[in-house]
């Protein structure tokens, strides 16, 4: 049997997995990494669902005009509306998977998330994104059984294999036996953001090179809304990367401020008094940006739960609270915690439609390597909900799409296409490329910043190695490109020009 092929192993992966499975098709699940370390795991917060078991009257209509809205109207306004739709659905599914979302009586317990006015958001404590990962590797492994799922971990993408405006499919390396392998049917990219473009300033794991993006782009695949990166207001430093502080604290009543004059001001609540600390992301880091810079102002912000109900830490935040015990020596119950905005999410990438096809045919994407639901900026509690979605529906297109890949495939062979993408990146060079594009796609953008970064990208070129370099360096440019096109500021995109 001829299979489809899964480029990723995460949460969008596994979803994909499983509905293929559940129709009967055979899939290869392929991943650089074994599910339990998929940087779906590091999801905390929650997942979003209209589901109005808060009484607060919350529709699926609010959820899609709330996401929206934080995305600047940017997002395809079809495919969020299949998202918002079937988010309730989506979730009670889950939980009938096992995941121990919060929960009285038989009644999901529901919390606050940014750009949001209604409880919205499910959650299991504030590790959600792994208790959800556990439950879908639970149900692929019954698949698995039946052989529908084949798992190929530790290995790594190398090539889409490509026919008259077609993939025929995708050539791999196994990092243990170092054997490249090619395997043909249609291709789901699920392969997650790009962190490893910004190594030490992202709380993603680097593991996430974004190497699958940028080969797909150097082969033909269109992308977009490449500028739009989310900051994460709350973020703490760590060996090699950001900790993410979720934004559950806030939900739960953290709030933060800035010492103005020596007197701590909580400047999100005096400039937006409806909403205050659960503005949307974008919103929150720009402001805490310009807070510090103000000269009556101290250089560091602080997130405040010090208020928080005793029953808050002991039910819901208990695991974030000993991850600040344990990196930083500092019990949040007990004083607040300093925090500044790191790179968390990627809302462009991959350009799909509504059926998360891409502009090659056979060829689909879903999660964080698509650009898709979240338009200018993310909301907190869409991104799981974006991928286990997504990843169902890019394996339904895919199915019905399947007999007429069959049907060409016996007429339109792949093209014999050498390994030039195989090649290894160095350390330098991502630290390099790193902080070039750090300076000039900051939280606050300018003409002259970016111009520089461009500059310094295009003398990288010059000196590029191997075709994995030159990919790399051409989607950095791309970024780049995008955020000197887009001359207004538009949700995390902000010129300050």
């Amino acid at each position: 049997m001829t299979t489809i092929n899964i480029i990723g192993a995460g949460m969008a992966g596994l979803s994909a997995a499983i509905s293929l499975a559940e129709h009967g098709q055979k899939c290869n699940l392929i991943s650089l990494q074994n599910s339990e370390r998929a940087q779906s795991v590091l999801a905390e917060g929650g997942i979003n669902a209209a589901l109005d078991t808060m009484g607060e009257q919350d529709t699926t209509e609010e959820h899609f005009q709330d996401t929206m809205r934080g995305g600047a109207y940017l997002a395809d306004a079809e495919a969020v509306r299949g998202l918002t739709d079937h988010a309730p659905e989506i979730v009670r599914w889950l939980w009938g998977l096992g995941v121990p979302f919060h929960s009285e009586n038989e009644k999901l317990i529901l919390r606050n998330f940014g750009g949001q006015k209604k409880k919205r958001t499910a959650y299991a404590k504030s590790s959600t994104g792994k208790a959800i990962v556990s439950a879908l590797i639970d149900e692929v492994r019954k698949y698995e059984a039946k052989g529908l799922v084949i798992r190929y971990p530790h290995h790594e993408f190398i090539r889409l294999l490509t026919g008259k405006q077609s993939v025929k499919g995708v050539r791999v390396k196994d990092l243990y036996r170092g054997q490249k392998i090619d395997f043909y049917g249609p291709v789901i990219l699920a392969s997650g953001g790009l962190n490893g473009f910004f190594p030490g300033r992202t709380t993603g794991t680097t593991a996430n090179s974004g190497d699958v993006t940028a080969i797909a782009g150097a082969q033909g695949v269109k992308l977009s809304n490449l500028e739009m990166i989310q900051y994460h207001p709350t973020t703490i430093g760590i060996s090699g990367k950001r900790c993410l502080i979720s934004e559950a604290a806030r939900g739960e009543g953290g709030r933060l401020f800035v010492r103005k004059n020596g007197v701590p001001w909580y400047f999100m609540e005096d400039k937006y008094p409806e909403l205050g600390n659960l503005m949307p992301r974008d919103v929150v880091s720009r402001e805490m940006y310009y807070a510090v810079r103000q000269p009556d102002c101290d250089s560091q912000v602080y997130l405040d739960m010090t208020e928080l109900d005793s029953s808050i830490w002991q039910n819901k935040l208990s695991d974030m609270r000993q991850e600040i015990l344990e990196y930083m020596a500092i019990d949040p119950a007990r004083e607040p915690v300093p925090v500044s905005p790191g790179i968390h999410y990627f809302m462009g990438g991959i350009e799909v439609d509504k059926n998360h096809r891409t502009n090659l045919a056979y060829l689909y994407a879903a999660g964080e390597c698509t650009s898709q639901y979240h338009g200018a900026n993310r909301l907190g509690g869409n991104s799981m909900l974006g991928a286990v979605y997504g990843g169902r529906v890019a394996a339904e297109q895919s199915v019905r799409e399947f007999q007429e890949w069959n049907d060409i495939e016996k007429e339109d062979s792949p093209e014999d296409s050498a390994d030039e993408y195989e090649a290894p990146v160095s350390r330098g060079f991502h630290e390099r490329l790193g902080e070039i594009l750090v300076e000039g796609m900051g939280i606050v953008r300018s003409e002259k910043g970016l111009q520089h970064a461009l500059t310094l990208v295009g003398d990288m070129e010059e000196n590029a190695e191997n075709k994995r370099e030159l990919a790399r360096l051409r989607l950095a440019e791309n970024m780049i490109v995008a955020a000197l096109r887009r001359t207004e500021s538009l949700g995390a995109h902000y010129r300050e020009d």
